[in-house]
């Protein structure tokens, strides 16, 4: 068999950073995990190529190269993804087809052979040996969740990791909790399931030998599901690995915000070589934190939580939401105090919508108020139900955090308020960064862009000159969130000037 996996394009979003990725001369932020995975779980016999669109586009030759096209996406890449399933079904090369937009919307898709639905584990070895037999199926579905202590390692030989700014690896499946608005229990259920700790060293290792060296990012919806595995065995496993390396990589991933209430966690973490955490803070409105069964964020200082993370060595990075139903008047001004407060300098914050299969979406149509499927997009401006708050108002209230937390004079003033709060580990970790090529040509592009061109160069200035004379350690970190910046400004800019005043039916 010759199989040509296909990973679909991604829109300019929030998460993309495809405007800071261009001032390190990188050309998407992450590789396909996903389908590196799924290319471990094929025959070893079978010829494999891989195309991140991403990166280059899908070509005819490589389409009719193939006897089966793979796809796997998320619900963002939808598009994208239409148009290869046009282009494959144009040249006669049979689709097969899997990843979190198909498991729960493959109803929606014509022209493709074979569904291989929930978590590929599971699902492929069954298509596999129907296809041996040759009397594959049209759809298969998942049942019990599988054990992912027997996930193969991606190949990661299938794509030049060059292209990329992080790599990622996947530790957990599942997140103990249940928010409304959340389609990951849907996709891998309420119980963390979690690999060896020699599985992630063999994961790391594979990274390490490939070259790589810089950030990675574990992709768990959840880190901290299994705090107690974490602490006797994974976390440790992770700094010795670490510790024999010479600390090659730096980690960021997602938790919930109760990883604020262990002291031990979070120093295992740090020590590490954790530098990020993004939490899902949603809204400081404790009804709509009610509303939405948060129940991991009622009842504390949010802000307080997000201080203490910051005092261990996180750079918090927040998901935020505007749209629930127990949303008052004011919570738009609630949410940019919040977000300037607390120096969360990466703050998402999107309007609410409800992916199909959630609670949300089945209490939504319960009350006869969704309008569409969700675009995947969380900053988009789309909204796929009919609020509760007069829509108008809640596209204007979105409308004014966006154009003020990005504005330079927030923005900036919020790194600021960050770095007087950030102490990062003075052993191990601080190791960890090395200077390349890349680190160079992104410093002279943001002087560039950010230091010359742009109108709010005078913030810029002056957070670079303060933290060289105060914080000169922290100074790369400047630069970085800086960039970021920049992009999120920009992606903020379009959407905004694209926003609807009216809902679209």
């Amino acid at each position: 068999m010759k199989i040509l996996l296909v990973y679909p394009q991604y829109p300019e979003t929030f998460w993309s950073f495809s405007h800071a990725l261009r001032f390190i001369s990188k050309k998407a932020a992450f590789p396909p995990l996903g389908l590196l995975t799924v290319a471990a779980m094929l025959p070893n016999e079978w010829e494999k190529k891989l195309v991140d669109m991403n990166i280059i586009p899908l070509n005819n030759e490589d389409i009719k190269w193939a006897d089966y096209v793979f796809i796997s996406a998320m619900v963002v890449q939808r598009n994208s993804v239409k148009e290869v399933i046009a282009a494959c079904n144009k040249l006669g090369t049979k689709i097969v087809a899997g990843g979190p937009l198909f498991t729960t919307g493959y109803d929606e898709f014509e022209g493709v052979e074979h569904f291989i639905l929930g978590e590929a584990e599971i699902t492929l070895p069954s298509f596999l040996a129907d296809l041996a037999n040759g009397c594959p199926k049209p759809l298969y579905t998942a049942g019990e969740p599988p054990d992912i202590s027997q996930t193969p390692l991606p190949l990661w030989q299938l794509i030049n990791i060059k292209h990329y700014s992080s790599m990622n690896l996947q530790y957990s499946r599942g997140c103990p909790y249940d928010c409304e608005f959340c389609d990951i229990v849907l996709l891998n259920g309420h119980k963390p399931r979690t690999k060896s700790k020699d599985q992630m060293r063999a994961e790391l290792e594979v990274l390490y030998r490939q070259g790589w060296r810089g950030s990675v990012f574990i992709v768990d919806d959840n880190f901290i599901g299994n705090k107690r595995k974490l602490k006797m065995e994974t976390l440790p496993a992770m700094i010795e690995w670490s510790k024999e390396r010479k600390y090659p990589f730096t980690f960021y991933t997602e938790a919930s915000i109760n990883l604020s209430d262990d002291e031990e966690l979070m120093r295992l973490m740090a020590e590490a070589g954790f530098r990020q955490v993004f939490v899902g803070i949603e809204t400081p409105s404790e009804e709509s934190l009610a509303e939405c069964n948060k129940q991991q964020n009622q009842g504390r200082d949010l802000a307080a939580s997000v201080k203490k993370l910051q005092n261990h060595g996180f750079e918090v990075q927040g998901g935020f939401i505007v749209g629930f139903d127990s949303d008052p008047a004011s919570i738009f001004k609630s949410q940019i105090n919040f977000i300037q407060k607390t120096g969360i300098v990466t703050a998402m914050v999107g309007l609410l919508n409800a992916p199909r299969g959630t609670r949300l979406y089945h209490r939504l149509k319960k009350e006869n108020r969704l309008l569409r499927d969700i675009t995947g997009d969380n900053t988009d401006f789309t909204i796929n139900f009919v609020p509760k708050m007069k829509y108008e108002t809640l596209i204007n209230g979105y409308k004014h955090i966006l154009e003020t937390i990005y504005s330079p004079s927030q923005y900036y003033e919020r790194v600021k308020t960050f770095l007087k709060e950030y102490k990062p580990l003075k052993t191990g970790q601080a190791r960890i960064s090395q200077l390349r090529f890349y680190h160079i040509e992104g410093f002279l592009k943001s002087v560039w862009f950010l230091g010359i061109k742009e109108k709010g160069r005078r913030y810029f200035w002056k957070l670079i000159i303060s933290t060289l004379f105060r914080r000169p350690r922290l100074f790369p970190l400047s630069i970085t969130l800086s960039v970021f910046g920049f992009h999120f400004r920009k992606v903020a800019e379009k959407f905004i000037k694209h926003s609807s005043p009216e809902p679209i039916n």
